[in-house]
């Protein structure tokens, strides 16, 4: 596939597995978007408020709390698929984890204790051996868990980064749980500047992260997202609305995780980590600045931008980028992995992304003008987006 010379592409809906819809008024903006970037499936984050604080206050732990957000969102969108989630907290027990099950709530969120904003009542450092009764429980009725890729406690290095120090802990947890599916969606890493602040980060953002899942088995896999695919560190340090965690990388990093869409492995699939954040919060001088990368709107178009990029610098070469593997990364192996039915199955249900000269907003608004979001890749040519039904 030449991709810089095709005119029109027709795809299976992608499947985007992590997401942060927020609340209220930031919800009500955000969610209309998600077909628009040409997804039809989301997992939630249901950790993940209207303001700049990370998490929900209180976390959702319960189910009748997950199913009632789930609502919420589908009366906003209902034709979204919402896969909700838990947040791992002491008062999620085994019977708990059956509920959810019963339920229909797809999997639990594991944040370390201390390590985000809000996040005291996360896991500590002992996490593998005070859940594993929750652990077996939700390998016994095949709940997904999501991992926060970090190590309470653990110091900064400037030679390891914080998502490669939690790898043995993965492996720890495969080797205990072989059957529990496992997600790697977040880490931190040391050594910003002083401008931004080290917190939360989320997803496969390194060489080694990518090689630690593919030495575990078929039960984990890794989320990747598309700003990790055209960001780097030099850009997201000096760019508010570029800034995300985790921090983008040298362009090494970047362009592993680039062959890594395009290898076709079904252990790496697409979550955008798409984080709304009111304009003003990003771009007013506010310190520190909050990190999230909003790429909603533009979701699927957006990676196949990165791919075509990464072509024309040589990284990768136009044959790997092919129709089987563009299906697999954004809609087929994330569906593979949760257990979810293939879109062929669903009949003629597809999208059509075409070159008709559009570019990408600076932001969306609000219909009352109170509330603006910055997008990513402002002014940037992009492909047109259509639902075929």
């Amino acid at each position: 596939m030449r991709l810089k010379d095709v005119q029109s592409l027709e795809l299976p809906p992608s499947a985007d597995m992590h997401v942060h819809l927020r609340q209220d008024q930031v919800m009500e903006l955000v969610v209309p978007h998600i077909r628009k970037g040409g997804v039809d499936t989301v997992f939630v984050m249901a950790c993940r408020p209207l303001n700049i604080s990370p998490n929900l206050q209180p976390p959702i732990t319960s189910v009748a709390q997950a199913l009632e957000y789930q609502s919420r969102l589908r009366s906003i969108e209902p034709r979204v698929h919402y896969l909700m989630s838990l947040y791992l907290h002491p008062s999620v027990t085994p019977e708990v984890i059956a509920e959810a099950a019963a339920a229909g709530v797809t999997g639990v969120k594991m944040y370390p204790q201390g390590v985000t904003t809000n996040s005291e009542s996360g896991v500590a450092a002992d996490f593998l051996e005070a859940y594993s009764l929750v652990f077996a429980a939700m390998e016994q009725y095949d709940l997904v868990l999501n991992l926060h890729g970090e190590v309470p406690g653990s110091p900064p290095s400037d030679n390891i980064s914080l998502e490669e120090a939690f790898l043995p802990e993965l492996k720890r947890l495969h080797e205990k749980f072989p059957r529990l599916r496992c997600i790697l969606e977040a880490s931190r890493f040391p050594s910003l500047t002083a401008q931004y602040y080290t917190d939360t980060l989320q997803h496969c953002s390194t060489a080694a992260a990518l090689d630690a899942v593919r030495a575990c088995g078929p039960s984990v896999a890794g989320t990747i997202t598309a700003h990790h695919l055209y960001l780097t560190r030099d850009i997201s340090q000096v760019d508010p609305l570029a800034f995300c965690k985790p921090i983008p990388q040298t362009p090494l990093h970047r362009d592993a995780l680039i062959k890594a869409v395009c290898s076709g492995d079904p252990k790496f699939f697409f979550g955008s980590d798409s984080a709304p954040h009111p304009l003003a919060s990003k771009t007013q001088g506010r310190q520190p600045v909050p990190a999230g990368v909003f790429t909603q709107p533009f979701a699927t178009q957006l990676v196949i931008l990165a791919l075509q990029e990464a072509i024309e610098r040589g990284v990768i070469e136009e044959h790997e980028v092919t129709q089987e593997r563009l299906e697999r990364f954004l809609s087929r192996s994330g569906r593979r992995f949760y257990k979810l039915p293939d879109p062929a199955a669903k009949g003629p249900h597809k999208i059509v992304l075409e070159r008709k000269g559009e570019t990408i907003p600076t932001s969306i608004r609000s219909a009352d003008g109170t509330l603006e979001i910055g997008l990513s890749r402002p002014t940037v040519p992009i492909f047109s987006l259509r639902w075929l039904s």
